[in-house]
């Protein structure tokens, strides 16, 4: 009778793992959120450091920014001249800040609101400060990290 029970249990016990098993693990929508506002502050340190590669890295292959009074820049290369000429510019800086995260159900694309300052030095020399409010729609990658595909700046 013991024998029975014991294989009554193991039976009972294998279903229960094999269907918890195959269950989606549930996301945390929160814990994505968290981890986008992250990415974002680490790569608004990577301005601040001038690291122009870095900066590159946050922005998807097929990436496209759109700033007030400016072309857009599509493709990560033409995003680079930009990247690039900021940086050379010794008076230039930029700095951002995520003000909220939301991710989409499926986890894999997610946007932001931040505030960005620029600072840099007009054609006379003066310097000149904006400050923008910023939309960014990110898409999650295979590796789990976050790629910038839209990012659009518009002043305050």
């Amino acid at each position: 009778m013991k024998t029975i029970e014991i294989f009554k249990i193991g039976i009972i016990l294998s279903l229960f793992l094999t269907n918890s098993s195959c269950e989606e693990k549930k996301l945390d929508l929160e814990v994505e959120e968290k981890n986008l506002m992250q990415a974002s502050r680490e790569w608004s340190r990577a301005a601040s450091e001038r690291d122009v590669e870095k900066v590159l890295d946050y922005w998807n292959e097929d990436a496209i920014v759109i700033s007030a009074g400016q072309p857009d820049l599509k493709g990560k290369e033409a995003i680079r001249g930009m990247v690039e000429g900021s940086m050379n510019d010794p008076n230039f800086s930029i700095g951002w800040e995520p003000i909220s995260a939301e991710i989409a159900e499926s986890g894999d694309m997610g946007y932001l609101l931040e505030n960005a300052k620029i600072t840099m030095t007009d054609s006379t020399g003066t310097k000149q400060i904006q400050n923008l409010k910023s939309v960014t729609i990110w898409k999650k990658q295979d590796d789990g990290s976050w790629k910038n595909v839209v990012d659009v700046m518009i002043p305050k």
